[in-house]
């Protein structure tokens, strides 16, 4: 009996080793027609592996160009302070010896038929407010420049006929 157990298990066994053949077969053939997709993911994992280099690559250059710019315009606004200063400067060393009129730095006193300008002043308000015409009074200023008066500056005031 043990002949024939053997026998009908080699039996069972080749039947089984032929199934396990057949899949085998048929998996492989799956797998031979699904190679081309299989090789189309690893394509694109590597497409998605360098657009994630690139992209960092462009986030660091971004953030560089970012304090770059920051520095150039904190630059610009020590640069722009420094201007502002040395303009305000100019306009207090402008004004200054301007509002001197006086041998010593004191104001400018008018004396008889004289103005002195004020902030504000133009030739046809000190006319106006002077009783005469603009005409004579640019005539008895010849070398005036009437579009840019200065403050403290003295003008002769025409006679009063």
């Amino acid at each position: 009996m043990l002949p024939v157990v053997g026998v009908a298990l080699g039996a069972v066994a080749l039947i089984v080793g032929g199934i396990g053949i057949v899949n085998a077969s048929k998996a492989n053939k799956t797998l031979a027609a699904d190679q081309p997709k299989i090789d189309r993911i690893d394509d694109l994992s590597n497409q998605i592996t360098t657009a994630q280099a690139a992209s960092d690559k462009a986030t660091r250059d971004i953030s560089s160009l970012a304090t770059q710019t920051q520095s150039a315009v904190t630059q610009i606004g020590n640069d722009l302070a420094s201007i502002h200063e040395q303009i305000k400067h100019m306009e207090e060393a402008h004004v200054r010896p301007a509002a001197k009129g006086g041998p010593k730095g004191e104001p400018a006193v008018a004396g008889p038929g004289e103005y002195i300008v004020k902030a504000g002043d133009t030739g046809m308000k000190i006319a106006r407010a002077n009783g005469c015409s603009l005409a004579d009074l640019e005539s008895v200023n010849p070398g005036v420049s009437w579009t840019h008066l200065k403050v403290g500056e003295k003008l002769k005031l025409p006679e009063k006929k």
